[in-house]
């Protein structure tokens, strides 16, 4: 998936390496060729490997263009013909293993931070305040303010003119122009995704990356995961109010308001110009269309259309709300 911020340890594996890591066997399967990365089920690509057990990617599934894909039995049908299959009870735990033979480290929030020296920055009339570390490997653009016992880690790159809060803590994210993130902040760390083999939870590797674009507004204590596979994505010039958790994967459009204390699940997408209210809670894998406005404390837990207007637990459409109230 050409990531940029987790070196593999693995250039490539072969079919048969990944039936020795599962413990499977392939009878009909006599395609050994080299597997060079993994990826999601939708942007996986030739010589890549993937994973398929949930119908709501069964279109994915079908145009699906990677070399394997680990897939449930009785959704098999589902999936390219020109795909080889490996099947699996657990695909989720089996792909797992597979992303952490390539990624090792992607597991975990690297704590280790390499000390730039303050002097870098001079030049680009960055200001930074006391007690705060930066990683060698940031790049931080022109006439950026950076606030009090801030922590940069690696694989970080702010753009130019962004306020950066007190005690904000940012790795594995790309910050575009003219960004604000108020202070208590965390962006870029692991999800919260995990499965259970065996009485062990098995935790999933987190290869993706935040990315926050331009213009972007961020309250205070809020937490923002980067992706698994996918990035997460803040879009343009939306707004986002304290305490809100944005989960792994989350695609957010452009112009968009989030009140405080809402919670994203993982790979829900949301379109452009959506207003949600405060303490509203996303189920995840959904889709938000544009202009959607979701009042607060409500629930959502299925797709919604653009242009809509809902409302409760779960949520309805405005009308149909107000009506059950009388």
């Amino acid at each position: 998936m050409n990531n940029l911020f987790f070196k593999k340890a693995k250039k490539f594996i072969t079919l048969k390496d990944v039936l020795n890591i599962l413990n499977k066997s392939n009878k009909n399967n006599t395609n050994n060729n080299k597997l060079l990365d993994v990826n999601n089920i939708k942007e996986a690509k030739s010589n890549e490997i993937t994973f398929f057990n949930n119908l709501n990617y069964e279109k994915d599934a079908k145009y699906c263009k990677a070399s394997v894909c680990i897939v449930s039995e009785n959704i098999i049908k589902y999936l390219n013909k020109n795909v080889t299959p490996i099947i699996s009870k657990n695909p989720l735990i089996d792909f797992y293993k597979i992303v952490t033979i390539f990624y090792p480290e992607s597991c975990f929030d690297n704590e280790k931070i390499n000390i730039s020296s303050k002097n870098n920055f001079l030049k680009k009339n960055i200001i930074i305040g006391d007690n705060s570390l930066i990683d060698k490997s940031a790049k931080i653009g022109n006439n950026t303010k950076i606030g009090n016992n801030v922590i940069i880690k690696s694989n970080v790159h702010i753009g130019k003119n962004c306020i950066i809060g007190s005690n904000v803590i940012i790795e594995n994210s790309l910050l575009g122009d003219n960004v604000i993130i108020k202070s208590g902040t965390l962006i870029g760390q692991t999800g919260f995704g995990f499965n259970f083999e065996k009485k062990k939870r098995v935790k999933f590797p987190h290869i993706g990356r935040v990315i926050v674009e331009n213009n972007v507004q961020i309250g205070s204590f809020c937490t923002i995961d980067r992706g698994s596979l996918t990035d997460t994505v803040i879009g343009e010039f939306t707004s986002i109010d304290n305490q809100v958790q944005i989960a792994h994967n989350v695609k957010i459009g452009n112009f968009c308001m989030i009140a405080a204390q809402s919670g994203i699940a993982g790979s829900t997408i949301i379109g452009n110009d959506v207003k949600i209210g405060g303490q509203t809670g996303i189920s995840g894998h959904l889709s938000i269309g544009n202009n959607v406005k979701i009042g607060g404390k409500s629930g959502v837990i299925a797709d919604i259309k653009d242009n809509q207007i809902v409302m409760g637990y779960p949520a309805k459409s405005i009308r149909d709300f107000l009506t059950d109230q009388k």
